[in-house]
């Protein structure tokens, strides 16, 4: 695939937006070859088939870097129980939360979880995803755990995505283990992941560390069995209250920390010093009614660099578009629109340790989008409504 893409305002995402106006990309066999002023496009490249863009915004294909996809069922009747007042600990130690999604996965064919996995990352493409993660963590049995993450596998086979797989066990204790944590981690967390990673099944290690799953002392172990099998860990930590997590998570070199609304000094410190990013998911906080913020101007002030996902999933998020969650970083956490889109593209190819995207340059995935905008500023401004034009993915036009 060769093409020019011309006449189009360019957010290469390089020191700030960087601005571009009049500009070109050119991409050869699925990569930027060159990117700069149209006036300056080297005679090498002259020759190559054109697109013209009409003037429009061309920014970095949107990475989704943490979502959870692959589930069955859904969860409309909680969002009914919390609206009447019951918080999201008293429904998932009622059975409900993360559990129920747990029956209802479990119960689910591969077949059938692909086809509603697909459906789900249909809506995400058309807010402009390129790059999505997709976690397990809804079967909490090695067979049930393996089957969600072959169906994860499979989204890229079937849909113009590339798609990174976490396994994420350490989601929630299931009741066959209830008063036993320390044994789920043994008997299927660890496993589950030996496996997994045996079979390739997976890119990355997360657990959930909160007062309703799991410990920092119970993730941990968990994670040297990652790591000593060099796969990449990060946590959900801090959402609910502060168990140091994130710094635990941090001191063993955690890609990320995410939701992170309870994280104290001492965390961020943490973050800051291993370079891990906090991803801020405000779909979550949003949904639960949270008013707990996390700490944007504290990461600000110490470098932490800040991504922002859908955390798509059925209980707290059922939320698709990386757009809306662009807005809702910006209205509710007071972020900027630069740190919207920085944290949508990378920001967001950081947490997933990930070096070839997020930005518009030579040798990157040529994974873009074309937005009916003229600034990148309109991309977090608008309240659901998406202004995607054309996505490019791998360099094919309108992938």
């Amino acid at each position: 695939m060769a093409i020019l893409l011309h006449n189009a305002t360019l957010a290469p995402m390089v020191n700030g937006y960087g601005l571009t106006e009049d500009g070109a990309v050119a991409i050869l066999d699925g990569r930027i070859a060159w990117v700069g002023r149209m006036c300056n496009l080297p005679e090498t490249l002259v020759s190559l088939p054109r697109h013209d863009c009409g003037g429009r915004l061309l920014t970095p294909g949107l990475i989704d870097c943490h979502s959870h996809i692959v589930f069955g069922g859904d969860r409309a009747v909680e969002f009914e129980m919390r609206l009447n007042g019951a918080s999201y600990e008293e429904v998932a130690r009622a059975g409900g939360g993360i559990l129920s999604t747990v029956r209802a996965t479990r119960a689910a064919s591969e077949a059938d979880l692909l086809a509603s996995a697909l459906a789900r990352a249909d809506l995400m493409i058309a807010g402009g995803a390129t790059t999505i993660e997709v976690k397990s963590g809804y079967g909490l049995t090695v067979a049930d755990e393996l089957k969600m993450l072959r169906v994860a596998r499979q989204i890229a086979a079937h849909r113009p995505l590339r798609v990174v797989t976490t396994h994420l066990a350490a989601h929630a204790i299931p009741p066959e283990y209830a008063d036993r944590a320390d044994a789920y981690i043994d008997e299927v967390a660890i496993p589950s992941l030996h496996q997994a990673h045996a079979a390739g099944l997976i890119d990355a290690v997360d657990a959930f560390c909160e007062g309703i799953a799991f410990s920092p002392a119970q993730v941990e172990r968990l994670f040297r069995a990652a790591r000593a099998l060099g796969l990449p860990i990060k946590l959900h930590a801090e959402q609910l209250s502060d168990l140091k997590g994130a710094a635990m998570a941090a001191g063993m070199g955690a890609l990320s920390a995410d939701h992170v609304e309870y994280i104290a000094a001492d965390g961020v410190a943490a973050m800051a010093a291993a370079g891990s990013v906090a991803v801020i998911l405000p779909g979550a906080f949003y949904t639960l009614r949270e008013t707990q913020a996390p700490p944007i101007t504290a990461f600000r002030a110490a470098g932490v660099p800040m991504a922002v996902a859908t955390d798509f999933n059925p209980g707290t998020a059922p939320i698709a578009s990386l757009p809306l969650a662009m807005n809702m970083a910006c209205t509710l956490f007071r972020m900027t629109p630069l740190e919207a889109l920085a944290g949508t593209t990378t920001h967001a190819a950081r947490a997933l340790g990930l070096t070839d995207r997020g930005t518009l340059a030579p040798g990157q995935l040529a994974d873009l989008c074309l937005w009916d905008a003229r600034h990148p500023a309109e991309l977090s401004y608008r309240i659901g409504a998406t202004p995607l034009h054309a996505r490019i993915f791998g360099g094919r036009l309108d992938a």
